[in-house]
């Protein structure tokens, strides 16, 4: 049977989604295998935080000197963006930031998996990262089931971080770590070009969130709305927005609720003068991106 090419939601530029259920990814990006790159020597590999639902993620090492003693690195945990309906981190664009970073900190980097709407409906994505990250935290006595984090990981110096829908993600995983009082010890939030909903309902959001008005009064999607803020799992967060990313008013708002908010933590701002949305993914080299990357690096390597 043919298939439909009548359109049943239109979402561009990110999915269409056609009468037959067919869904049309129209932003898609290749996927790299695990590698050892040439350049910094960082390594990655695939691990299966989830087998049942099999979710993959990706863990980058920094290049390793046997011959210094052995050191303890910071992790970093990150989740990559897309809409709650594109990305992967497996993919080149996830490869290209995350190894240069994992290089210059040192660091080693997780980037986890979820599984994407509208397939799998919001809040699917939350759950599989808040999954993903227990996970992790079961390695916080050294015997958890992957050694690069028993041996390599120092679990008092955590760092979540997300961009766009994944920034949304990022502070989820962190609201519920300080919640549920995590074993692991987070040392900051990174929220790069955050995506949160507004009081306008988001007309795909409700779409990929049937149970949700797709606004701001639900937690999970803006912290505006979620009586334990003042219990979020650390006590930096980081956010940066491009001037020109229609975005930008979201990320300045959730400055102001957390500022606002009982939490008690310390903000950090920067304003991308000039750039657009998550332009430093697609544009690695430019001086706006080394300056934004500086600043993720101090804020990693601050004690």
């Amino acid at each position: 049977m043919a298939s439909s090419t009548e359109i049943a939601h239109d979402f561009s530029p990110l999915i269409r989604v056609y009468k037959d259920g067919r869904v049309e990814r129209q932003f898609t990006t290749p996927r790299l295998p695990p590698s050892t790159d040439p350049v910094t020597g960082v390594q990655s590999k695939d691990i299966f935080i989830s087998p049942n639902p099999e979710v993959k993620s990706r863990i980058f090492l920094p290049k390793i000197n046997p011959d210094d003693p052995p050191k303890k690195l910071p992790l970093i945990i990150y989740v990559h963006g897309g809409g709650f309906c594109i990305g992967s981190p497996l993919n080149v664009i996830t490869q290209g930031f995350l190894t240069p970073l994992v290089s210059q900190i040192p660091a080693v980097a997780i980037s986890i998996g979820y599984r994407l709407a509208p397939e799998h409906p919001l809040p699917t994505a939350h759950h599989d990262c808040w999954a993903a990250f227990q996970w992790i935290a079961n390695h916080a006595l050294g015997s958890g089931p992957e050694p690069w984090i028993n041996d390599y990981v120092d679990v008092s110096r955590v760092f979540v971080a997300g961009e766009s829908a994944g920034a949304n993600l990022a502070h989820y995983i962190v609201a519920q770590a300080g919640i549920n009082n995590s074993s692991l010890g987070i040392s900051g939030l990174i929220a790069l070009h955050p995506f949160f909903t507004q009081k306008e309902p988001d007309k795909m959001i409700q779409y990929f969130y049937p149970n949700s008005s797709g606004s701001d009064d639900d937690p999970k999607l803006n912290p505006c709305s979620d009586p334990n803020l003042e219990k979020l799992g650390c006590s930096r967060v980081l956010i940066a927005v491009g001037e020109k990313d229609r975005l930008k008013p979201r990320g300045i708002a959730y400055k102001e609720t957390l500022e606002n908010s009982k939490w008690g933590g310390k903000v950090e701002f920067m304003e991308n003068e000039g750039e657009d949305h998550c332009f430093y993914l697609f544009n690695p080299s430019s001086e706006k991106a080394k300056e934004l990357f500086q600043t993720l690096i101090a804020f990693i390597s601050t004690k």
